[in-house]
């Protein structure tokens, strides 16, 4: 496991200061969009939610704090991030992965994401990138994908209420759908990558 270290930049967030429950990465990234709004230190035009997955749903990433051992990737159905662009610098906020908070994009995709090319086909991953102002406005989930045929969850949700917006109350898998439509931009690995670092 690596240590912990910030990048300095002004206005910076502390993970000791972010709203998080575990499984709902979608959440936790919609609240650090809410703190930036809110407290205005930083300008919310830098930052966009990303989300990763594919047809599949099979999306592997590495230095997740769930892995069951230190170097082994997590498959996950889908992952969302916090990127934050500014001046000449792109960073990266996973409050799920052991790499530095934020994590200079670079290290990031290098240790987290890592290369398609070592990948079978089916786990190429695709990335739905939204400005954080949209995702605010647009986003909503009444948190039933995580619930049980029999009601039960799965894992326990945030204790806040469920988020929504005037028009909808549950359209996660519109984020999640890695076609065109919907909100933001959908890149492939290689359009990602060169998108955003090279603003390291």
């Amino acid at each position: 496991m690596q240590a912990k270290t910030s990048v300095e930049v002004k206005g910076e967030i502390s993970p000791s200061t972010c709203v998080y429950t575990s499984c709902y990465c979608e959440e936790n990234v919609w609240k650090l969009c809410e703190q930036i709004k809110e407290e205005k230190e930083q300008s919310l035009n830098e930052y966009y939610a990303v989300f990763i997955s594919n047809d599949k749903r099979q999306v592997p990433l590495w230095m997740q704090k769930s892995a069951k051992e230190p170097l082994a990737p997590v498959v996950w159905d889908y992952h969302v991030l916090l990127l934050r662009k500014v001046e000449e610098k792109s960073l990266i906020y996973d409050l799920d992965s052991i790499l530095p908070f934020p994590c200079p994009f670079t290290q990031y995709a290098e240790q987290a994401i890592q290369s398609d090319r070592r990948l079978k086909k089916q786990f190429h991953r695709k990335f739905r990138v939204i400005p954080a102002e949209v995702f605010l406005r647009t986003f909503a989930s009444d948190r039933s994908h995580m619930k049980k045929p029999n009601g039960e969850w799965i894992k326990t949700p945030p204790p806040y209420a469920p988020i929504r917006t005037a028009e909808s109350t549950m359209n996660l898998q519109d984020f999640i759908d890695m076609t065109d439509e919907g909100e933001g931009q959908v890149m492939d690995y290689k359009t990602f990558i060169k998108s955003f670092s090279s603003a390291d």
